[in-house]
């Protein structure tokens, strides 16, 4: 009945669903927590909608550290529970709900006192194992000394690290994941619509009846009527609030992240490696044959809609990350950086940032209108039942509870069974081993789609770009099934090409653009237009941290 694609004929009847049915729920944002609380509702059998200014994870959601864990750092501040939820939904990631998107990472913790603080880090990693109860899928922390630290990560500093400990978290395409989230909640009937703009709330009477939205691709406005209206608006929310006259029980702070990515060789080790700070933690990040190494945490209050890094955030990166490794990170071997902002709950204007909770918050400003905000990547699904058991509440009637804890999504059915059966497809296909396997940890079981489009167009099998694993097909599928609606959409959120690629994928976007054109019913001003906005998006990026 349902289809999980989103192409533009789907936008098409998207647009129209808007303008023409009453929906249960209205939900303005498409990040993780908008795009999860979509699926949460639409599988209890409400009429939902989504509605995104942008892309889906646009903004937080696609500028994470792309990890699923628990938090190291919350442990001390007592947040027990959030570190046991966070904990819990990574078990669940990784086993069920996403074990195509969500792999297990390892990470080395660098002691520098050989009794003390390995008695304490050790008492701390003991009990974030703990926490995670009693479904392990991924092994318990290890103690490891200097001599295998020499072996396990050369590059660590024997001088000044006594030995480690080797504990296991996940980690994620944040982009991918959240998208994939959309299209599950498509698949189970949601409205996805994205380049659509809220602009007012619908009244009647004191009660909010839905929402006045504009395609921004036509400029057209659409009065969409529907029972409550959810917000996850994420940064935007405090403005959102105003905007529309709301007083909500909480405020947004915003802090901004910062990471920098470097070629594989830059550092020799086998692990991953979290780094204590003064401030906060530093994560020296696996990526296929690539590091991301972050993250920065800093009060924000510019222009939400593109945060970006300065030369003062990559400094410190390096500065914090030289303190352990030798040969030392240069400049030069940055390959990329991106900068995303957190929205921090807080009540308390004099609150430094680094020391906000990761907790969410869920509020009812007006009748038909419900929010919310906070929490971290690891948790949203958590959050999305919270709000939409707090939103169901104005319907009056009975609805099902929360059944995401157990309904994986798109591509995780039969994902286990096709690993298992790499070498068959492979051959069958005529790609190689390790192709496959990069196509199952994207695609999951929707492998099929991607491999159905090869077989109708065989160029589609070439590489885009020697020395990176993306296929013309992954290009072409991104427009035709994953909702791309734009050349940055596929370079910065569909593929990780805006960091993974030298000069941030712009020699890409000509190519890239002939690709997606012919699904999208492009022009060749409509080509050049999307290639000369991604390109000045890079001028300015680059301008920030030269």
């Amino acid at each position: 009945m349902f289809n999980s694609r989103l192409d533009p004929q789907q936008h098409r009847d998207a647009l129209d669903a808007l303008a023409n049915q009453k929906f249960d729920l209205l939900i303005i944002g498409g990040g993780v927590t908008g795009v999860g609380t979509a699926l949460d509702a639409a599988a209890r059998g409400l009429r939902v909608a989504l509605v995104e200014a942008q892309d889906l994870a646009a903004g937080t959601s696609s500028r994470s550290s792309k990890l699923i864990h628990g938090g190291l750092r919350y442990l001390e501040q007592y947040d027990f529970k959030l570190v046991r939820e966070a904990l819990q939904e990574r078990e669940a990631m990784v086993t069920t709900l996403a074990p195509h998107l969500v792999k297990p990472v390892a990470f080395l913790y660098p002691l520098h006192e050989k009794v003390k603080e390995r008695t304490y880090v050790g008492a701390g990693l003991a009990l974030y194992d703990v926490l995670r109860g009693f479904q392990r899928a991924l092994p318990w922390h290890k103690h490891i000394g200097q001599k295998n630290i020499a072996e396990i990560a050369p590059s660590l500093r024997q001088d000044i690290v006594t030995g480690a400990i080797k504990y296991f978290d996940a980690q994620v395409d944040d982009a991918r994941h959240t998208m994939m989230i959309g299209r599950t909640a498509a698949r189970h009937g949601a409205v996805i619509a994205t380049r659509v703009q809220c602009e007012s709330l619908l009244k009647e009477g004191e009660r909010v009846g839905g929402a006045i939205v504009k395609d921004l691709e036509t400029g057209n406005l659409i009065g969409v009527r529907a029972s409550v209206t959810v917000m996850c608006a994420g940064i935007w929310s405090d403005e959102l609030h105003t905007k529309f006259g709301l007083k909500a029980g909480y405020e947004v702070r915003m802090s901004k992240g910062v990471h920098i990515v470097l070629p594989g060789s830059a550092i020799n080790s086998q692990s991953g490696i979290i780094l204590k700070t003064s401030t906060s933690v530093l994560f020296v990040i696996p990526w296929l044959d690539k590091w991301i190494v972050g993250t920065t945490d800093t009060e924000y209050e510019g222009d939400r809609n593109e945060p970006l890094a300065n030369r003062e955030d990559v400094d410190y990166i390096l500065t914090q990350a030289n303190r352990v490794l030798d040969p030392q990170l240069r400049y030069e071997d940055i390959i990329g950086v991106y900068a995303g902002l957190r929205p921090l709950v807080s009540n308390k204007s004099e609150s430094s940032t680094t020391k906000l909770s990761r907790e969410h918050a869920v509020d009812r400003p007006a009748p038909g209108f419900v929010s919310i905000a906070g929490g971290k990547y690891t948790t949203y699904r958590i959050m999305a039942e919270d709000v939409v058991d707090l939103a169901v509440k104005e319907l009056h009637r009975i609805v099902p509870k929360s059944v995401t804890d157990s309904l994986p999504i798109v591509g995780a059915d039969g994902y286990h069974a096709l690993v298992q059966q790499i070498p068959i497809i492979a051959a069958d296909v005529n790609l190689s081993e390790k192709t496959v396997v990069h196509l199952l940890d994207r695609y999951g079981s929707l492998i099929s789609e991607v491999l159905d489009l090869i077989a109708d167009a065989p160029d589609l099998a070439k590489l885009l770009v020697q020395d990176l694993p993306y296929l013309r097909a992954e290009i072409y599928y991104a427009a035709s099934h994953e909702g791309a609606r734009s050349v940055e959409d596929v370079i910065a959120r569909r593929t990780r090409l805006a960091f993974e690629a030298p000069d941030d994928g712009v020699h890409l976007a000509n190519d890239i653009a002939e690709i997606i054109a012919p699904v999208l019913g492009w022009n060749d001003l409509e080509k050049k237009n999307s290639i000369n906005h991604y390109r000045a998006l890079v001028a300015r990026e680059q301008a920030a941290v030269s």
